[in-house]
């Protein structure tokens, strides 16, 4: 009895983690994909996704802030992007799957293009979210 005790102590400790990831597929439209031309306002550069923050025109030319859920700094730095790599008013080319959620301005990163210098992420092997 008392190792049953045990094993149930253990599994509830690591069910809030358990619980705490999410389905991208559930989140974000992985049947669309958009693209967005605009500058870089912020680089969350974290575990356990990295968020990337631009504002650029939405589909009715008013420009709005978005989020892009991203790889985790690990994965990143592993892929040559680091804390610095981008930085504030960069411009930047996105490709993403949008929310699930209308007029919700996020969605999760599939390519990324920086056009000062070429400096691009999503299409060698290795480079996707999902």
């Amino acid at each position: 009895m008392r190792r049953q005790g045990i094993f149930v102590l253990i599994a509830a400790a690591f069910a809030p983690g358990a619980e705490a990831h999410h389905s991208l597929s559930a989140t974000y439209d992985t049947r669309q994909t958009i693209e967005l031309e605009g500058k870089i306002v912020q680089f969350l550069f974290r575990n356990p996704h990295s968020y990337l923050h631009i504002e650029a025109p939405d589909e009715n030319g008013v420009v709005q802030r978005w989020s892009f859920e991203w790889r985790d700094a690990g994965s990143l730095r592993q892929q040559g992007f680091g804390r610095s790599t981008l930085t504030v008013g960069d411009e930047v080319v996105i490709t993403a799957h949008p929310s699930r959620t209308k007029d919700d301005h996020r969605g999760v990163l599939r390519t990324l293009h920086r056009t000062s210098d070429g400096l691009g992420w999503g299409q060698r092997d290795g480079e996707t979210v999902e």
